[in-house]
């Protein structure tokens, strides 16, 4: 099962999420801002990326962590509220391996990290 850490500053959603994944077997670590992330991600297999908080905030985060090699064999997943094409197209232009409607992150969430950790 993966190493998983969650940016997501909602508490209530990132309790929800961890639940799930962790009930599905995986381990994960919930965090709220860009340096705790920096700081945790060591040893993480995926980085979750709550993008309805800090679009911009988030987005930079990941590039600037893939551009110094820091997200070598770290896969992504982002989600975003249904309703914002922005995010989604601004999420795919910083190199999210995956990027879902929260609404689907929800339903799916530990799919789609199983998902990404068939796929590597």
């Amino acid at each position: 099962m993966a190493r998983v850490l969650a940016l997501i500053p909602d508490l209530l959603f990132g309790s929800r999420v961890q639940a799930e994944l962790q009930a599905a077997g995986h381990t994960v670590a919930l965090v709220g801002d860009a340096a705790a992330t920096r700081d945790a991600l060591a040893g993480a297999n995926v980085l979750v990326v709550d993008l309805t908080a800090e679009l911009e905030a988030s987005t930079s985060l990941v590039e600037s962590l893939a551009a110094q090699s820091l997200l070598d064999g770290v896969r992504t997943l982002g989600f975003y509220s249904h309703v914002d094409a922005q995010a989604r197209r601004l999420a795919q232009v910083a190199g999210f391996d995956l990027v879902v409607p929260r609404s689907r992150m929800a339903r799916e969430g530990p799919a789609l990290v199983e998902g990404l950790i068939e796929d590597r």
